[in-house]
């Protein structure tokens, strides 16, 4: 597999010019992707796995930059043409079609960065790496310090000065507001899902995919940690049987409601 990065901020390609982690360390909006390509793929009548030619790259990384700089410029032409954008604030001056037009030649004169490079330790790698960018929020709470008289004081990597660790504060509404950034939009989803490992057919492609390159499937247990295994299968901690499932949280100020104190009582964990 092949770890694809895309973004439009940074003419210079290069491993040094993308950060760590798709969010930003002060919480500003930094907007990343990552795809995973497969080195090959299925013939059209599906008779035999079809190779790269390339060594190394499936893709030439520069038609993969222009591509998918065309589509996405495509498809903003398209939602503006649907009164589906919304320009407020600062943007409100894009709303003129000339405006708008003029800002898309200027991104499509622009070279977009695709940074494509092999799997750094093997698949199984690659995925517990990308884990870390899907299965997150944009700031975790080891990183909140303290908060004074309206302040939010917070911890954060400086990448330019070698990721030495630094403390910012922030008014409390900025600090939201930056947080908010890293919030999806209504419609957007972390991962998606194409080609191979599309959800209508993806147990057929991938079983023909296996046969084609003789391989099997792997036991999805070998990738998990001792502490991702106890995770899965605790037991209640007073008859050590059976499996424990966290049925509420209850709270030091409220009551429990009656109903749930029933609930709660009634609940058998094994």
């Amino acid at each position: 597999m092949l770890n694809h990065k895309a973004g439009g901020t940074d003419r210079r390609p290069g491993p040094r010019r993308f950060p760590r982690s798709g969010y930003c360390g002060r919480g500003c909006h930094h907007p990343h992707l990552h795809c995973l390509v497969p080195a090959g793929g299925l013939a059209l009548d599906h008779s035999r796995w079809v190779t790269t030619r390339r060594r190394g790259f499936f893709l030439p990384v520069r038609v993969l930059s222009r591509m998918f700089r065309g589509k996405l410029l495509a498809f903003l032409k398209l939602s503006y043409r649907r009164n589906e954008l919304c320009f407020t604030s600062k943007l409100a001056e894009l709303s003129t079609p000339r405006a708008f037009h003029s800002l898309l030649g200027t991104l499509l004169r622009t070279e977009w960065v695709v940074y494509s490079k092999p799997p750094f330790g093997g698949p199984e790698h690659v995925l517990k790496y990308l884990a870390r960018y899907t299965h997150r929020v944009a700031i975790s709470n080891g990183r909140l310090l303290s908060l004074d008289n309206g302040q939010v004081r917070f911890r954060w990597r400086d990448s330019r000065h070698n990721n030495r660790s630094s403390a910012m504060k922030l008014d409390a509404v900025e600090f939201i507001r930056r947080f908010l950034l890293h919030v999806l939009p209504s419609g957007f989803v972390k991962i998606r899902h194409f080609g191979l490992l599309a959800n209508r057919n993806r147990r057929q492609a991938l079983a023909l995919c296996r046969l084609h390159l003789c391989t099997t499937a792997p036991d999805p247990g070998s990738l998990l940690t001792e502490q991702q295994k106890s995770a899965l299968s605790r037991s209640c901690p007073q008859c050590k049987c059976g499996t424990l499932h966290i049925v509420a949280r209850l709270s030091t100020v409220e009551p429990p409601s009656p109903s749930l104190a029933i609930r709660c009582a009634s609940f058998d964990s094994s």
